[in-house]
C-alpha cells in the first residue's frame, strides 16, 4: 500500500435553496449614484456569476433577506445576532453536505473530524456540534480551522493528509461551511459593494483516507506575496465581519505568478502547460483571469473553477472543495494543482493525481 499520499475518496456539497444574486444587485445599485450605479451594473454583468445562494430568512414574499420579513428587514443586526444564527444554521448546512457525501461513499468508522469555517464563531465549536449531531464517538479527534479565509480548505485537507499518512487506518471527515451572506454591510462605496457581490453560502464534506481510489494529495505548498498584507482583510465589527478586497489583488497575483520561483513552488518545476488539471479557488472572474494569464494557460484550463463561480459565486473556504468535487466526478487524472488565495495576501495549495 502506498502511504506516501492520502486521497480524497469522495466529496459531497450543499447550498441553500434561495438565490440572492439578482436581489443583491438591485439593493446595491440603489445605494449608489447614477454614474457609479451604471458602473456597478456593468461590472456585475462581467462578474462571471449567475447565482449565489443564501441560507438567511428571505421574507414572506419569497424575496431577499432585505425584504419585509427577511433577516435584514429591520436594518443591520449586531454581530451577536449574526453569530446566534450561525450557531444553528452553519451546522445544518454542513450536515447537508455530509449527507451528500454519504450518498457517494460509506461514512462508517470515522476516526477524525476536521472542520474549516471563517464566517462565524461559537462555543461549543461547530466541530463539536457536527460530531454530536452525526452521532460520532465523544472521543473522536477534532480539529477546527478558523478565520483563514478562502484557502482554509487547503489547511483542512493538509491536516487530513498528515493524519492519514501517519495513521493508515484513519478515516478523516473534512467539512468546510461558510455563511458569507450573514455579513452584509451597510456600505455605499463601489469597491465594497463589488466585493460583496462575489460571496454566497455553501458547504462541502470530503472523506480522506490512506488507501483506495480517489484524488491523491501531495506536495502541499504555501507562499506569501510581499507587500500585500492589507489587500484582503476581514474586520470583526459591531455589525458582522467586514470584508476588504482590494482591486489590486488580481494584478498582484499576476505579477507573483510571473516569478519563476513562485511558479516552481506551484508546479514542482513543471511547465504550467503540462499540468493536466487545475483546481483554482473561484475567488472572482478577475482572479481567475489573473491566474490564467499569469501562468500562460490555455483558454478553458480553468473552466472547472469558472463553472463553480458561475453557479455558486465565492463561498470562501468551501469553494475549492466544489471545484475538486467536479474534477473528481469528471474522472480527472492529473497531474493537477489546487490553488487558493486569501488574507495575507497568501497562496496555498497542493498537487493531486488519481489513485486507481
Amino acid at each position: 500500500m502506498d502511504r506516501s499520499c492520502a486521497r480524497i475518496t469522495a466529496i459531497g456539497t450543499a447550498v441553500p435553496d434561495h438565490d440572492i444574486h439578482a436581489a443583491f444587485q438591485g439593493w446595491a445599485e440603489a445605494r449608489l449614484g447614477t454614474r457609479e450605479g451604471a458602473l456597478f451594473r456593468r461590472m456585475a454583468a462581467r462578474s462571471g456569476i449567475d447565482h449565489r445562494w443564501s441560507i438567511l430568512p428571505h421574507g414572506t414574499d419569497g424575496g431577499s433577506p432585505v425584504d419585509p420579513g427577511g433577516f435584514y428587514a429591520a436594518g443591520m443586526p449586531g454581530t451577536g445576532a449574526r453569530m446566534d444564527f450561525y450557531a444553528s444554521a452553519a451546522p445544518a448546512l454542513a450536515l447537508e453536505a455530509v449527507a451528500a457525501l454519504g450518498r457517494r461513499t460509506g461514512l462508517d468508522g470515522i476516526t477524525h473530524l476536521v472542520v474549516a469555517s471563517c464566517t462565524g464563531f461559537t462555543a461549543p465549536g461547530i466541530d463539536q456540534i457536527i460530531a454530536e449531531r452525526l452521532g460520532l464517538d465523544g472521543g473522536i479527534e477534532r480539529t477546527l480551522v478558523g478565520f483563514m479565509g478562502c484557502y482554509a480548505a487547503v489547511a483542512a485537507l493538509r491536516v487530513a493528509h498528515h493524519i492519514a499518512r501517519s495513521q493508515p487506518a484513519a478515516r478523516v471527515l473534512v467539512v468546510t461551511v461558510e455563511l458569507s451572506s450573514l455579513h452584509l454591510q451597510p456600505a455605499d462605496e463601489l469597491e465594497a459593494l463589488l466585493a460583496m457581490l462575489q460571496f454566497g453560502d455553501g458547504a462541502a464534506a470530503a472523506l480522506v483516507t490512506a488507501e483506495g481510489p480517489g484524488l491523491t494529495l501531495d506536495r502541499f505548498f504555501a507562499a506569501t506575496l510581499p507587500d500585500s498584507a492589507g489587500l484582503i482583510r476581514w474586520r470583526i465589527g459591531d455589525h458582522g465581519f467586514a470584508m476588504h478586497l482590494s482591486g489590486e489583488v488580481p494584478g498582484r497575483i499576476a505579477t507573483a505568478l510571473a516569478d519563476p520561483g513562485f511558479r516552481a513552488a506551484l508546479t514542482a518545476g513543471a511547465d504550467p502547460a503540462a499540468v493536466a488539471a487545475w483546481a483554482v479557488h473561484a475567488g472572482g472572474r478577475s482572479i481567475l483571469d489573473a491566474v490564467e494569464h499569469g501562468l500562460g494557460l490555455a483558454g478553458g484550463a480553468l473552466e472547472g473553477s469558472r463553472s463553480v463561480l458561475r453557479r455558486f459565486g465565492n463561498m470562501s473556504s468551501a469553494t475549492l472543495m466544489f471545484v475538486l468535487a467536479d474534477l473528481l466526478a469528471a474522472g480527472a487524472e492529473g497531474p493537477g494543482v489546487a490553488l487558493a488565495f486569501g488574507p495575507g495576501l497568501a497562496a496555498e495549495g497542493f498537487g493531486f493525481g488519481r489513485a486507481a
